[in-house]
């Protein structure tokens, strides 16, 4: 797993020549629904294991939490399920608002 910071991943969004990645987020539903990265989808640490069909294991997955600790231990526990390019993303969704959407809400 490698670790990508939020200007990082802006860079890649944004970056047309290069496909998008899956954006994984796995904090609770309440959270995600306070604030959250556009195109990210929700699926909470938790329920991973059970709705691994619904990943694509061959492409590139961002995992994605407040802080950066649950996605790391999601990303972890993906790589030992085969899927291949697994990132965290340093810091979530916390690092996201303040070097890329500073209007974004945060708790």
């Amino acid at each position: 797993m490698r670790h990508l910071s939020a200007p990082e991943l802006a860079a890649w969004l944004a970056d047309a020549s290069r496909p998008a990645p899956q954006l994984l987020d796995v904090r609770e539903t309440w959270e995600h629904e306070y604030c959250h990265i556009p195109g990210s989808a929700l699926m909470p640490m938790a329920s991973v294991p059970l709705r691994l069909q619904e990943l694509q294991p061959d492409a590139p997955l961002v995992c994605i939490c407040h802080h950066g600790g649950r996605s790391m231990q999601v990303g972890m526990f993906l790589e030992s399920r085969g899927f291949g390019e697994v990132y965290n993303l340093s810091g979530g969704v916390n690092a996201w608002a303040q070097a890329v959407d500073p209007a974004m809400k945060r708790y």
